[in-house]
């Protein structure tokens, strides 16, 4: 006789040790399918050890997925070892023997050092190639300081020796070899070009003031043509007396003479 407090149609009460299928671990049914019960396994990688929790019917592929997010390796960068036994992505967990709290070993694949090694390398050299256009870039300070101070001398109406010249232009090219050695990446690269033009605008500056040393006064050519135009239309301006009025004059004295 049903107790007329239950539902109509409602379930036994579940016996003890009973496991519905809906509550069991990752979809695992009564009839034994699914991903089996979950099982952990301690995997060591290097000085790193690593725990893993997932069906004991998963593959070694399943772990290699898990552990992407732990060690920053892919699937494809991992070997997995079991017992001094690579293992294969496909083969499965319960049939190799692997069990709750199994250890299993994980080593970095070739390609991965590799690709590791090729991007440290590429790091090392634009490490490198920014010190060493840091060091080019103190030294064209230097010389541009002494570019500035000789066109303010220049300007100021001094001049300078050609010996001047001749030295800082050969610095500044010795500058722009070292700048063409350097082998670039990146960064690095955008500032060499950027320090590589910077150079040859001072080389430009420099023949540039050489012109104005050798001529200090071709800059003032055309300040002298305008001047010397200036006074003689002024003196075209003038009160002087007209060709025609001296001549009027002249007559008439030697007509007053007669």
């Amino acid at each position: 006789m049903k107790n007329a407090s239950d539902p109509a149609g409602s379930s036994p009460p579940a016996q003890a040790g009973e496991i519905f299928p809906e509550t069991m671990p990752c979809g695992m049914s009564e009839s034994g399918g699914g991903g089996g019960p979950m099982i952990m396994i301690n995997v060591s990688h290097g000085s790193s050890h690593h725990e893993v929790h997932l069906p004991a019917q998963s593959t070694f592929g399943d772990i290699k997925k898990l552990l992407v997010q732990k060690t920053g390796l892919e699937p494809e960068e991992q070997r997995l070892f079991f017992r001094g036994i690579e293992k294969n992505d496909r083969e499965h967990l319960h049939h190799e023997g692997v069990k709750n709290k199994s250890k299993i070993l994980l080593l970095e694949g070739t390609a991965s050092k590799e690709r590791k090694l090729e991007e440290t390398r590429k790091h090392n050299e634009i490490c490198k190639a920014s010190e060493a256009i840091a060091g080019i870039r103190v030294e064209v300070d230097k010389l541009s300081d002494r570019v500035a101070a000789l066109e303010l001398a220049i300007s100021g109406g001094n001049k300078a020796s050609e010996k001047e010249f001749v030295v800082l232009t050969e610095l500044l090219m010795s500058q722009l070899l070292k700048l063409d050695g350097i082998e670039a990446e990146g960064d690095s690269k955008l500032q060499r070009k950027a320090e590589v033009r910077r150079v040859q605008n001072l080389v430009d500056t420099l023949d540039s003031l050489k012109a104005r040393n050798s001529n200090p006064f071709s800059d003032n050519a055309v300040t002298v043509t305008t001047q010397w135009e200036t006074f003689e239309s002024g003196m075209e301006s003038s009160n002087a007396p007209s060709p025609t009025s001296s001549s009027t004059k002249i007559t008439q004295d030697w007509e007053r003479f007669d």
